[in-house]
C-alpha cells in the first residue's frame, strides 16, 4: 500500500461519524505504515535527536533510553508500559535494563499480537504480559509496579488525568510514573494539526498546568522538562531528506511535491514549522510517595 493511500485512508477513519473516540485511535494506529519513517524497527514516536542520530531508527531508540534512564529503571523491577506500540521499546528494556518483568496495555489488537509474537520469538515470553485495554482502567491491581512509563501515548488518553490516578493505584510506594509526550498548550494548536491528531482538547495545558495536575494527583518530586528542540525540528529535517530518497517518492507518487511542500526543507518555513512551534515536547517524572 502506498504512503499517500495510507494517509487517506488514516484520515477518513478518524473522521468516521459515530465512531468512538478510541476506535478512531485505534484506527489511526492501525492503518499508518511506519515503513516509510523507519528502517529498521517499528517504533511510533518521533525521537530524541542527540548528536550524531542520522535517522529516526536511532532517534526512536535514543528517546526510549532517555525514558528509561528518567523513570530509573533498576535490574528486577516490574514494569507497565501503556501504549507500548509494537513493543520495541518494552522488549528493548526488557533485556537492556534486565527487567524483572515488563507488562503492556494498548488498546490497539494489532500492536498487542505484534508485541505478543515478537516476544514469543524472543523466547521472551516468560517476562512479558501484553494486553488489550485502556490507559484509564488499567486491568492489573494496586501497587504491584515499580514503574509506570508511556512513551509518547499519554497525550492520547481520555483524559491524562485519570491516567495518572490508574498508574498512581497501580504503583507500589516509592514508585515512578515517566512519560514522554507531545503537549499542546492550547486546543488551538491541534486543529488541522498532523503531528498532535487524536489530541482531546482536555490534554491541552502548559507544563506548568500538567506539574500542578500532577501533584494534585498526590505524586511528589514531580519534574516537567521541555525537550521540544530536540525533537520537534530535528524530526522535520529528517522528514525533508528522508522525502528525497528514491523509496519515499516512489511511494508517494504525484502527491510527493504536495508532501515536501508541507513539511518543507530544512531552515525553511512550511506548514509542519509552524505547527510544530505551537507545541512542547516534555519528559515528565513524578514518585509515589514511600509508605
Amino acid at each position: 500500500m502506498s504512503f499517500w493511500r495510507t494517509a487517506r485512508m488514516l484520515v477518513k477513519a478518524i473522521q468516521v461519524e459515530g465512531a468512538s473516540r478510541e476506535k478512531k485511535i485505534r484506527r489511526l494506529y492501525e492503518l499508518f505504515d511506519y515503513n516509510l519513517l523507519n528502517k529498521t524497527n517499528s517504533y511510533v514516536n518521533l525521537g530524541y535527536w542527540e548528536s550524531g542520530c542520522t535517522d529516526l531508527d536511532e532517534a526512536a531508540q535514543a528517546l526510549a533510553d532517555l525514558l528509561a534512564d528518567e523513570a530509573g529503571f533498576k535490574p528486577g523491577d516490574r514494569v507497565l508500559d501503556v501504549g507500548f506500540g509494537y513493543g520495541d521499546a518494552a522488549l528493548h528494556w526488557l533485556t537492556s535494563r534486565n527487567l524483572g518483568e515488563i507488562a503492556g496495555i494498548n488498546i490497539t489488537p494489532l500492536h498487542v499480537r505484534a508485541a505478543t509474537e515478537r516476544a514469543r520469538r524472543l523466547g521472551l515470553a516468560d517476562r512479558t504480559d501484553f494486553r488489550e485495554g485502556s490507559a484509564t482502567e488499567l486491568p492489573f491491581e494496586s501497587g504491584s509496579f515499580d514503574r509506570v512509563v508511556a512513551l509518547e501515548s499519554a497525550h492520547h488518553f481520555l483524559t491524562r488525568v485519570d491516567f495518572f490516578r490508574e498508574a498512581y493505584r497501580v504503583l507500589r510506594p516509592g514508585g515512578v510514573l515517566a512519560t514522554a509526550e507531545i503537549l499542546p498548550t492550547h486546543p488551538d494548536a491541534v486543529r488541522r494539526s498532523a503531528v498532535a491528531r487524536g489530541v482531546p482538547p482536555e490534554n491541552c495545558y502548559p507544563a506548568e498546568e500538567y506539574a500542578r495536575k500532577l501533584t494534585a494527583t498526590g505524586y511528589t518530586d514531580v519534574s516537567v522538562r521541555s525537550i521540544r528542540e530536540h525533537v520537534y525540528e530535528p524530526w522535520r529535517r529528517y522528514l525533508a531528506r528522508r522525502l528525497e530518497e528514491p523509496d519515499a517518492r516512489a511511494q508517494m507518487g504525484m502527491f510527493h511535491k504536495q508532501f515536501r511542500d508541507r513539511v518543507g526543507t530544512p531552515g525553511l518555513d512550511s506548514p509542519l514549522a509552524r505547527e510544530i512551534a505551537r507545541a512542547d515536547y516534555v519528559i515528565a517524572v513524578a514518585g509515589k510517595p514511600p509508605s
